[in-house]
């Protein structure tokens, strides 16, 4: 362990005490595209003792140009981004604690690793997801680190229950006009930059140097060179349903939703239904009764069918690609599992 973070051991306000805390910490990512694969690369690096990592999408081509943990075999066969990350990772690694999952990220998985961390690291694209972490974060005290980036520009604040607005409060000053990559594009050095600044922040916090992290959301663009930081702790509302004097936490006891159009992705997103669970065998058969185009692997199923790519996981959740309306998405799924 010594040689192996000898460097890093080197750093002061590390120092061997702060690299025994970063050892026995258990963080959680949440995402494990373009800033979840940069943040999981750095902090296993780091010596983070347990890290547990969450995405519900697979490896595209398209991730190739962003997303470092990810080769062109892992597009090939459409591997799930947790299979493919957690092969990467054991391989630089091998003693991580790692738990991977390969799922929606809902309430209860929100209240799940929340209780089985010391701090959450946001990866994610949308504010829905986002609040699920806030509330998570302030109901079990557990910071949080937000992280957001697009185009050339990119914005980060550590969330620490009690000490600052939360997620929920800053929601009506943040910006209307939600651009994903998917719509306005990103280069890889805004990731990295992030991602860079955010485990900084996580660092400071599991190494037991909070007065050195942020008081103010940072924003950067590097394209033009500008930066600047928002104070938000004037922001906070004492009526807020999150963090306010009686705290309700709305997103953990809202209900999951049969059908979603996911944020950027062209597509909709049905899970399952507990009384009717569809297999991926079910998914082979009605491909094969309509003649359509199905390949298996060990996670899901892909077919084309009714004039859209469709993928089947194995837990029944399914993802209809070139469709941005939740309606038409039950339609369709109806009419392929009735």
């Amino acid at each position: 362990m010594n040689e192996r973070y000898s460097r890093q051991i080197l750093f002061k306000p590390f120092g061997r005490d702060g690299q025994q805390r970063l050892s026995e910490a258990a963080v959680t990512i949440v995402g494990c595209g373009a800033l979840g694969s940069a943040i999981a690369e750095t902090l296993v690096r780091a010596g983070i003792g347990e890290i547990h990592l969450i995405d519900r999408d697979y490896v595209e081509w398209s991730n190739l140009q962003r997303q470092q943990l990810f080769t062109e075999e892992d597009a090939k066969a459409l591997l799930p981004k947790t299979a493919a990350a957690e092969k990467r990772l054991k391989a630089i690694r091998s003693d991580v604690r790692l738990h991977t999952y390969m799922d929606n990220f809902d309430a209860a998985m929100a209240e799940k690793l929340a209780k089985s961390s010391d701090l959450i690291m946001d990866a994610t694209d949308n504010f829905e997801t986002r609040l699920l972490i806030s509330d998570a974060s302030v109901k079990y005290s557990i910071p949080w680190i937000y992280g957001a980036c697009v185009g050339s520009s990119g914005s980060v604040f550590p969330f620490i229950p009690g000490e600052s607005a939360c997620f929920r409060c800053l929601l009506p000053v943040m910006p209307a006009v939600n651009e994903t990559c998917d719509t306005a594009g990103i280069i890889a050095p805004a990731v990295q930059v992030t991602a860079a600044l955010q485990c900084a922040e996580a660092m400071k916090w599991l190494t037991g140097n909070r007065d050195a992290m942020r008081k103010k959301v940072h924003h950067f663009n590097l394209w033009d060179q500008s930066q600047f930081d928002i104070g938000i702790s004037r922001i906070r509302n004492a009526s807020c349903e999150t963090c306010g004097d009686s705290p309700a936490f709305p997103s953990l006891s809202e209900q999951k939703k049969g059908a979603a159009v996911l944020c950027g992705r062209d597509a909709v997103q049905i899970l399952p239904d507990p009384k009717r669970p569809i297999t991926l065998d079910d998914a082979e058969r009605i491909g094969s009764r309509l003649d359509a185009r199905t390949r298996r692997t060990p996670y899901f199923v892909e077919l084309t069918a009714l004039g859209h790519r469709m993928i089947l996981f194995g837990n029944g959740r399914l993802l209809i690609h070139g469709i941005r309306n939740a309606k038409e998405g039950q339609r369709l799924y109806h009419q392929l599992f009735g």
